[in-house]
């Protein structure tokens, strides 16, 4: 049992699960926000999705306005993000990621450093965590685009085998 399997997740639906869920798979978390300038991402996440999710890999969107750029309501961000994104990948309600509301998978998440070797904080949407189904974890940092050659290769040695 991975150490994020019992944090609890509410899906943009108001549906509950928990991260135990996806356990079986690599799973990229990432923060999102639909006004970002960074929201061209959302189309390489999708891209992600697509190749990789067959071979037991997802991505896993939070949501949120901690840098005032999401949206109000989880209607306006699914529109947003399945119209002009054609996203199909699970995404979260809003969350916090930073401070003391901090979402319990981000308060764990944010204690993995770098590449530099920094952790803490999250810096500003899109920042990405890969959780291999052995619960190990790697960080890129906002603008490392999720087709970056690092990070595509840390998912295709996270698949589960």
């Amino acid at each position: 049992m991975g150490r994020f399997d019992d944090i609890e997740i509410t899906t943009l639906h108001g549906e509950q699960t928990t991260f135990g869920e996806f356990a079986d798979k690599a799973v990229l978390v990432v923060n999102v926000a639909s006004r970002c300038g960074l929201a061209p991402q959302y189309e390489q996440l999708e891209a992600l999705q697509k190749e990789y999710g067959p071979r037991g890999f997802t991505v896993l969107g939070f949501p949120s306005n901690q840098f005032l750029q999401e949206l109000g309501s989880s209607e306006a961000i699914e529109e947003y993000c399945s119209t002009t994104w054609g996203v199909t990948f699970p995404m979260s309600e809003k969350v916090k990621v930073n401070g003391k509301g901090a979402h319990p998978l981000y308060q764990a998440l944010k204690e993995t450093p770098d590449a530099s070797g920094k952790a803490g904080r999250v810096s500003w949407n899109f920042e990405k965590f890969l959780v291999a189904p052995d619960g190990t974890v790697t960080r890129f940092r906002p603008t490392t685009k999720p087709d970056a050659p690092e990070v595509v290769a840390a998912i295709e040695a996270a698949l589960p085998a």
